[in-house]
């Protein structure tokens, strides 16, 4: 199946209390494939009403063939940055061009919410997501420490 096809038969929809399990699961799979579930993930996706959405965050998901197939959290910040943060693809339908029609919908998002700039922190060892994020505009920056144990590379895209 082209990836065409595919993206036009995912749909994208946002954080609702009977889906948030699925944030966790989804994150879960590979964290533990590649790292290891750090403290504060666990706390985050355990309760993603409460430290995302509550705190001014918004969280979508991938929805393909009525199952939920990939997520995203955008992370507030400031009132002009936010975090791309917890954006997970299940690994069974990777490859298919998911990640990128998430991540034009939270390139989409961001513009109609006038947010100015994303940041995100992920890890060199994750070369396909790396390249995805360059390829959609996305810098290297200088990256503070302690932010997470995986992180060893920080991006920011400024949105037009």
């Amino acid at each position: 199946m082209s990836n065409t096809i595919l993206e036009d038969r995912v749909e994208i929809i946002p954080f609702s209390p009977e889906l948030k399990h699925h944030i966790k699961v989804l994150n879960f799979e590979w964290l533990n494939k590649y790292f290891k579930v750090e403290p504060n993930d666990e706390i985050v996706l355990s309760n993603p009403q409460k430290e995302i959405i509550d705190k001014g965050g918004f969280i979508f998901y991938a929805k393909y063939n009525n199952q939920i197939v990939g997520t995203f959290s955008l992370l507030k910040i400031d009132e002009c940055t936010f975090e791309l943060s917890k954006m997970a693809i299940t690994e069974k339908i990777q490859g298919l061009g998911i990640g990128k029609k998430l991540l034009e919908n939270c390139f989409n998002f961001a513009k109609e919410r006038n947010i100015q700039k994303l940041i995100l922190y992920s890890n060199r060892k994750l070369e396909t997501a790396i390249h995805l994020y360059e390829k959609y505009g996305f810098v290297e920056i200088e990256l503070e420490t302690g932010m997470y144990e995986r992180a060893d590379i920080k991006m920011e895209k400024i949105i037009m």
